[in-house]
């Protein structure tokens, strides 16, 4: 029996685990790739990648033994083709925020006669060597993930889940509470209702729900309201994470070292 694509793993709410690199060195994402998780998503939309660079970034991702997948920087056609034909096997589309936009995602991710995508010798089809046979399959192996951030998305989410093509609604916490006016501590009540409001339109509609979380804290909670697909924090937030560990732990076994214990005292001098 052959192994489920990409796509039929993301549609089926088969649990996926994930993380956004956004470090633009192939280094860094092959050693992200390497750490375990089922994919990682690069992330062109909020770091400094360049188109040229997306190529080289999927590969590492592959060499790593994961599933590469790149959040686009908009929802444009051209995006979205330099990302399939770099050899990304699903996209991230940002900002979908209406059944037109998501409808337009498909137009783009899909092959006639279910889209709208040109066909190229890119490196997905290994430069036109097998051009015909990817162009044949690539329109059931590619995850398409739409991703609702704002208010106005939450107001459509019924119209958005229901369109045909859409694979899978990613939650953006960030943005969302943002957009609905709930970001911080106060917020955190407005913005559970909002993405508990999208996670059951998508389980009426049969759609596969993905959420972000910052840390592996509370994906088990998040699993259990049905979401399936999760991207945890990014390579720059373990990065951060891990360098100020150590470098609190090197302080602590040598006193008087360290720039956060200098500016600790610095701060008590002021107080």
């Amino acid at each position: 029996m052959a192994e489920p694509t990409f796509r039929e793993r993301g549609r089926s709410g088969a649990p996926l685990l994930g993380t956004f690199c956004a470090i633009p060195h192939p280094v860094a994402v092959e050693v992200t790739a390497r750490a375990g998780f089922d994919l990682v998503c690069i992330d062109w939309e909020h770091s400094q990648i360049d188109r040229g660079e997306i190529e080289n970034l999927v590969r590492a991702a592959e060499s790593g033994g994961a599933v590469a997948m790149v959040r686009v920087p908009g929802n444009n056609s051209e995006a979205i083709a330099a990302a399939l034909d770099a050899g990304a096997e699903g996209v991230l589309v940002p900002r979908v925020s209406s059944a037109e936009e998501a409808e337009a995602a498909v137009r783009a991710t899909r092959y006639p006669p279910d889209g709208e995508r040109g066909a190229g010798p890119g490196r997905a089809s290994r430069y036109g060597y097998d051009i015909a046979p990817y162009v044949a399959a690539a329109n059931g192996k590619i995850l398409l993930a739409v991703q609702v951030e704002t208010a106005r998305a939450v107001e459509n989410i019924d119209a958005i889940a229901a369109v045909e093509g859409v694979d899978l609604v990613f939650i953006g916490p960030g943005d969302l509470a943002v957009s609905l006016g709930a970001f911080g501590p106060d917020g955190a009540e407005r913005l559970d209702v909002a993405m508990r409001r999208v996670i059951a339109s998508c389980k009426k509609a049969g759609r596969a729900i993905g959420l972000f979380r910052p840390s592996a804290s509370d994906v088990a909670t998040w699993r259990e309201a049905g979401v399936s697909f999760f991207i945890v924090a990014s390579d720059t937030m373990f990065l951060g994470a891990s360098a100020a560990d150590a470098a609190k732990a090197s302080a602590s076994a040598a006193p008087g070292a360290g720039r956060a214990q200098q500016a600790g005292r610095a701060g008590k001098g002021r107080s």
